[in-house]
């Protein structure tokens, strides 16, 4: 996910490796933080393999910055990446949420509503946090106040995602 979101801050606009941290950090930092040593060797990583470039600025007050863009084989990249993303990036609600941060470049309608489908049908298959004997827990069968609280917001909030992604569905197929 931190290629992806690598991949999707530079499709928008070319960046200096501290401003992109903060544009990943603002993104899942709060959940799933970068950190300089994960996030400098995948910035390599995508330099050496050609999907990215780099050129030196002046800094305004400072030393020299290394400012990062994408090439045409790193948008490419991440066209498959959006068009065909793994199973986790769809279950997963904070890959899901990276994902959908950057599903606007994909320039099919098509292609963005096959991502959102995806991500319905496993929204609308039965889960919880809980079994008893292989069924899932409600929350009005759950023993305790938290693991109910838990339950509460996981349906409200599931709820609302599913509406939007009906929402978003009916406007994909929608003529352009």
């Amino acid at each position: 996910m931190l290629e992806l979101s690598i991949l999707g801050f530079l499709a928008e606009t070319p960046l200096h490796g501290y401003e992109l941290k903060e544009r990943i950090r603002a993104l899942s930092g709060h959940v799933r933080p970068v950190s300089d040593g994960a996030l400098y060797p995948a910035i390599n990583r995508l330099i050496a393999s050609g999907r990215l470039d780099q050129h030196t600025e002046e800094g305004a007050s400072a030393a020299p910055r290394r400012v990062l863009s994408l090439t045409p084989e790193g948008r490419e990249d991440l066209l498959e990446r959006l068009r065909h993303p793994k199973q986790t990036e769809i279950t997963d609600q904070v890959r899901f949420n990276i994902l959908l941060a950057f599903l606007r470049h994909l320039p099919d309608r098509q292609e963005q509503a096959a991502v959102l489908r995806r991500r319905l049908d496993f929204l609308e298959t039965p889960t919880s946090f809980f079994y008893d004997d292989g069924a899932p827990v409600r929350a009005e069968e759950a023993d305790d106040l938290f693991r109910q609280g838990m339950l509460r917001v996981a349906r409200a909030t599931g709820k609302a995602e599913l509406e939007w992604l009906r929402e978003a569905l009916d406007v994909l197929g929608q003529p352009s």
